[in-house]
């Protein structure tokens, strides 16, 4: 009989979390307005799950202060944000009250009635159709209803726990 090997120990949080910041993503602020009020945050961890019906994928910290608020407005719209938007996510990242988080910025709306930041690289205004918990975060499937796309010629990156534009820079 072959014995199998010793599975090594899992990682802790923070090498998991040190391992994580070498994969780059681009930088999100997601609002969500309904009955539950008007909040947002920012969000590197959303995906493309499908292109029909348009579906993202959406995972939010159960401790953040916008996730139950969005969870119960049913709706969300991710901003992807432009090169130039680092203070705007810094912000939304950051506590303190939600209403001085919208002060900065442009933001009107599309159908959902979820904040759109007027000068982000692209808007993916969504219905919330499935959630499941995983550990820390709710993941959030958000059947996309409108979109918009910006000018910009570059959009905000994160990596290595800082921001870097991507693309053109003139």
């Amino acid at each position: 009989m072959t014995s199998l090997p010793l599975a090594a120990p899992r990682p802790d949080g923070p090498a998991y979390r040190t391992a994580m910041a070498r994969l780059g993503s681009s930088v999100h602020i997601v609002t969500s307005a309904g009955p539950a009020g008007r909040v947002g945050l920012t969000a590197s961890a959303v995906c493309s799950v499908t292109d029909d019906p348009p579906t993202l994928l959406v995972c939010l910290n159960r401790r953040s202060s916008a996730h139950d608020a969005a969870l119960a407005n049913g709706v969300l719209c991710v901003n992807t944000l432009a090169a130039g938007h680092e203070t705007l996510s810094r912000r939304f990242s950051g506590g303190g009250d939600m209403s001085d988080r919208f002060a900065e910025g442009t933001w009107s709306q599309l159908e959902t009635g979820s904040p759109v930041l007027e000068n982000a690289m692209a808007v993916f205004d969504c219905r919330i159709v499935d959630t499941t918990r995983q550990g820390t975060h709710t993941v959030m499937f958000c059947e996309v209803l409108d979109l918009r796309t910006g000018q910009a010629p570059a959009g905000l990156f994160y990596f290595s726990r800082t921001y870097h534009a991507l693309g053109a820079t003139t």
